[in-house]
């Protein structure tokens, strides 16, 4: 048993024509790219990728990120995925609804605003998943969830996606 891991470039993600986090550009020393979710607004990034030797089982979606300006609270992040068996799925691709969410609450740890933090989200709503499906991924921070604390922006520097080939 391997585990198949995609990485998701935030500079390849793809938007609906409103509610998007701003790609942003920040860093001294070295560009630091992400995406910048908003702490009042509701906004998604997606990505397509080809589910290359899916066996079976969940999928985790890492998410890394960092504060632009808080210390503190707790941030909510979301992910659906849509999937379509090419040749075999009779469903139009333009109007292919999304599996119900899953989300992740992860907590700003201490003190510094820009540090780094990392959490998985394990997505078990997988829309019929199997082996080289074309998979369209939302990821979203859940800002109107009474729990998604956080304020000002959570910048995502890098999404990887993981699953197992048996």
């Amino acid at each position: 048993m391997a585990t198949v891991r995609q990485t998701l470039d935030p500079a390849a993600a793809q938007f609906l024509s409103t509610s998007f986090p701003a790609l942003v550009k920040n860093g001294t020393n070295f560009p630091a790219l992400g995406l910048a979710y908003d702490a009042a607004a509701a906004e998604a990034a997606f990505w397509e990728f080809f589910a290359v030797t899916y066996g079976s089982g969940n999928v985790t979606v890492k998410v890394q990120w960092y504060a632009d300006t808080a210390s503190s609270g707790d941030v909510i992040w979301g992910v659906q995925l849509a999937a379509i068996t090419p040749n075999t799925d009779t469903q139009d691709v333009e109007t292919k609804s999304l599996a119900t969410a899953n989300t992740a609450t992860d907590t700003h740890l201490g003190t510094t605003g820009q540090r780094l933090h990392e959490i998985d989200v394990t997505v078990s709503n997988l829309d019929s998943l199997t082996n080289g499906d074309a998979v369209w991924l939302r990821l979203y921070r859940d800002a109107a969830a009474g729990g998604d604390t956080m304020a000002g922006d959570a910048i995502v520097t890098g999404v990887v996606v993981s699953y197992s080939d048996t």
